[in-house]
């Protein structure tokens, strides 16, 4: 097991010699917090897995006192977090298509890109609804409406359910800067209200693509 922690840590950041694996089409994943599955925005390394964040993702671990990786589980000393200097630096050289318009661009702008892409904006916007694979017969809980409907970080408009305030941000606040609070997250019984997404649109994308009062 131990072996297998280390080959998984020295994969993550190793690199070729001439440039990272996956060409330009895999640059952006292999670039993205595990967490907040963007672009890495001043990446923190753990020193003792090697395992790279986003400093603000890596923060709420590092708040109970005894923290553990999010990707291995292995407990880590705080006090030995450090700048992934490396990171930074490969975010600043290498270049990766937009996924919406092709573009390339720096992976260190690919977050302030993608927030105004128009085509990434309306392939978020046009996200099928989900639909169980098996009918179920549980209902929406009734009682809890803020787990079904939930109002616009940005403006405050209520009673959006998740593709409803998906399209409303798109439509009115995609190129907003501001960081704000996922509603849907602080609803449930592990959210954080006081967290606060760097890319809110992409956040609703890759972390609310269904509904959590389907199951």
């Amino acid at each position: 097991m131990a072996m297998f922690r280390s080959l998984v840590a020295s994969a993550q950041q190793r690199q070729p010699p001439g440039g990272p694996a996956g060409g330009d089409s895999g640059l952006e994943a292999q670039y993205s917090c595990p967490i907040c599955l963007e672009v890495y925005h001043r990446p923190v390394a753990i020193g003792s897995c090697g395992h790279t964040f986003c400093g603000e993702c890596l923060q709420p671990c590092l708040q109970v006192p005894s923290p553990l990786c999010p990707l291995c589980r292995l407990p880590f000393d705080p006090k030995k977090v450090d700048k992934a200097v490396h990171v930074e630096k490969q975010l600043s050289s290498y270049k990766a298509p937009c996924r919406g318009c092709s573009k390339k661009v720096t992976l260190a702008k690919m977050r302030v890109h993608v927030s105004s892409c128009m085509k990434v904006q309306e392939q978020m916007a046009n996200c099928p609804k989900f639909v169980p694979v098996v009918p179920t017969s549980q209902p929406i809980p009734s009682a809890v409406p803020n787990r079904s409907t939930f109002t616009c970080p940005y403006c405050g408009a209520r009673n959006l359910d998740q593709q409803e305030l998906l399209k409303h941000c798109v439509d009115n606040h995609r190129s907003d800067p501001n960081r704000v609070v996922c509603p849907i997250c602080s609803a449930m019984p592990w959210g954080d209200p006081s967290y606060k997404s760097a890319n809110f649109l992409q956040h609703l994308l890759h972390r609310h693509k269904f509904s959590y009062d389907t199951f």
